[in-house]
Order: C-alpha cells, then structure tokens, then sequence
C-alpha cells in the first residue's frame, strides 16, 4: 500500500490515486535488468509494490534526516529508505517540496514534472537500480523517462 503524508509543510498532494497506480505500473512494466549492460546483472527483481510511505516535506526537515540518518550535512530533493524484502517494494521516500520548486526552475522544468521525476526516481532505487557511475546515471534517466512516459493523465498538483 502507498500511504502520502507531509511533515513541516503545507503542500497538499493532489492525485494520490494516480500516482500510486502509476508506481504499480512502473515497478510492472520496467523490470530493472531490461537493459543492455553489463551491471543490469546486479538488479534485483522487485515489482510488487509493497509499503511505501512517501512523505513530502521542507527543507530544513529532509536537511535533518539527512544529516542523522545519513550524515550528510546538505539539502537534497529526495531521500529513499529502502525496506524491500523479496519481490515487495518497501521503503520510505522523503521529498522536499522546497528543493522540488527550485530544482523545477533550474531544469525550466514544472513543478508537477519535477516532483513526478523525484518521486519515480526513488521508486527506481527501490527497484533496484542505482545512480553512483556515470552508466548507472544514464540507466536510472533512461528509466525516469520511460517512467513518466506511462503516467496517464498526468494530475494537478500543486496546492
């Protein structure tokens, strides 16, 4: 089940049923290992959603998880807690709205597209796929892309 919630933010996730079919559909259709290279042998098959707590917030929340979970001592849009176990994607996803937004004007992207890129790339790492090389970056893009491709209507967002 994919459970939203929001922590030191009044940002409201609008199309919460559309997004948690999309995930259904992307962690379906976009097997990690569908790619043609060589690390696409280290991906683990998880497509079954599972629980998936995502959880929007501000800044200077994501800045404190990150600095006690993590310890790393600087803002990020995202941040996944990977709990999977077998085929089952669970984990924990914390987004910051407010890095979202700026990230959304630096990429001339929306804010809707750019959360919506966030949010799959999480799911992504739950998935099983990875983003530390150059190669698994351009693996991780081409699957965003792909990702957000299948997401139909795309919803309003922002609140």
């Amino acid at each position: 089940m994919i459970k939203y919630f929001k922590e030191d933010t009044t940002f409201n996730f609008k199309g919460k049923r559309i997004c948690s079919r999309w995930i259904k559909v992307v962690a379906e259709k976009l097997l990690p290992g569908d790619e043609k290279s060589s690390s696409s042998t280290n991906f683990i098959n998880r497509s079954k959603v599972g629980d998936i707590n995502i959880i929007f917030c501000s800044d200077s929340y994501i800045l404190d998880i990150n600095n006690k979970y993590l310890k790393h001592n600087y803002y990020t849009d995202v941040i996944t807690f990977d709990y999977c176990e077998g085929k089952f994607l669970n984990g924990d996803i914390i987004i910051s709205i407010d890095t979202v937004r700026v990230n959304a004007n630096l990429y001339k992207s929306t804010f809707d597209n750019e959360l919506h890129r966030v949010i799959i790339h999480a799911v992504l790492h739950l998935m099983g796929y990875k983003d530390k090389t150059k190669k698994e970056k351009e693996i991780m893009r081409d699957a965003e892309d792909k990702a957000l491709l299948l997401i139909n209507p795309i919803p309003k967002i922002i609140s």
